[in-house]
Order: C-alpha cells, then sequence, then structure tokens
C-alpha cells in the first residue's frame, strides 16, 4: 500500500501560504494549521519546509512579518501578504488551474481505439 503522505511540488506550498494569508495575517503554526485542515489532514505542513518557504517569500517581498501575541497568549512573528503577494498568488492560482486541469484530463481520458 503507497504512503498516505502527499509531497509538495515545487511552489505549491508557497501558493498555499499566499492563499492562507490572502484572509488574514497568520503566524507559522496558524498557517500550517490551516493547510492541514483545508486538505483533510492529506497534507502535513512540516516546520523544516514551512519556515525556510516563508524566509524565501518574505525575502521576495511577497509578504512581511511583524511580532505579535497569539491567542494562547505567546510572542510569535505573524505573516500577511503585501501587494506584490497578492499580485503573485492570483498568477500561481491561474497557472495551477491550469496544470491541474491539463493532468486530470490526461488522467481521464481513454486513449482511441486502435
Amino acid at each position: 500500500m503507497p504512503d498516505s503522505t502527499i509531497d509538495f511540488l515545487k511552489g505549491t506550498l508557497d501558493l498555499m501560504v499566499l492563499k492562507t494569508l490572502s484572509w488574514a495575517p497568520a503566524h507559522g503554526y496558524g498557517i500550517a494549521r490551516w493547510i492541514e485542515q483545508c486538505t483533510d489532514d492529506v497534507l502535513q505542513v512540516e516546520e523544516g519546509s514551512l519556515y525556510p518557504a516563508l524566509h524565501k517569500l518574505e525575502e521576495r517581498g511577497l509578504i512581511v512579518a511583524e511580532w505579535g501575541i497569539t491567542e494562547h497568549n505567546r510572542r510569535a512573528k505573524f505573516y500577511r501578504l503585501t501587494t506584490a503577494g497578492k499580485k503573485q498568488l492570483a498568477a500561481s492560482r491561474d497557472y495551477w488551474a491550469r496544470f491541474a486541469g491539463a493532468v486530470f484530463k490526461v488522467l481521464e481520458t481513454a486513449p482511441a481505439s486502435r
């Protein structure tokens, strides 16, 4: 039986982080939990993947971070989307929608009779 975990394809974690932050600023744990909940825990976001992605998005100017207090009264970095991040989210979403549609066409199309 295949492993039930699914690895992220290149760029998908960035896209999901940007989408998560399009709703509201969030700290790293909140971002990871949101993605896990949205995918019914099919996608597990590990710290070793999430924080490098957040740093990369911040370096690219797509998100900004500021310190705040969590709902559990802990100090944490909260990330929010920038204007450039919103533009990148729209472009990436369109790309991934086309890509996923093309993959599904391949998976759902039967070969012509030979």
